[in-house]
């Protein structure tokens, strides 16, 4: 059976690791489907959104060199389809095409209680004097970070 870029098929879960799942498409045919292919919202655990056996609608976006599939499931459902073409959106550019690390994603705390909130007042931009003291503090404080960090590598090194 050949498969192609944007096929729509239904598999099951056969294998659950912590980066993805593994689906069996067809008999002796099985993809990946990536921690990022399988919701449209934040996925920390895979086992908290799939479970090995379960049947799964994946579709095909891409075929690597070696033949190997790579599925995504939150293409394939209805509700990850845009109201817009996604021609009319500029292309996201990735955290690591812009040479950052990947920070964290943490779901926004919630007040026990709700509470009034005032209308905000305007802030005024901070001063060229604020902005300098405000670097300078950042600067002495990684400067002193990397002198520990050197003092005990050093130490490390001479036998201590």
């Amino acid at each position: 059976m050949d498969f192609e870029i944007g096929a729509i098929l239904a598999g099951r879960v056969t294998g659950i690791t912590k980066f993805g799942a593994f689906v069996t498409i067809a008999p002796g045919k099985s993809g990946l489907v990536h921690i990022s292919e399988i919701a449209n919202t934040y996925v920390s655990d895979v086992s908290t959104h799939l479970e090995q056996g379960q049947d799964v609608t994946v579709k095909i976006i891409g075929i690597d060199d070696s033949g190997r599939l790579n599925l995504s499931i939150k293409a394939a459902s209805p509700e990850s389809k845009p109201d817009q073409s996604s021609e009319s959106r500029p292309p996201r550019e990735s955290m690591r095409d812009r040479g950052h690390d990947r920070a964290p994603v943490r779901a926004p705390s919630r007040p026990s209680q709700r509470t009034p909130q005032k209308p905000a007042e305007p802030v005024e931009p901070p001063s060229f004097e604020d902005k300098l003291k405000r670097f300078m503090q950042d600067s002495n404080s990684k400067m002193s970070d990397i002198k520990q960090y050197s003092d005990k590598k050093g130490a490390r090194r001479r036998g201590r």
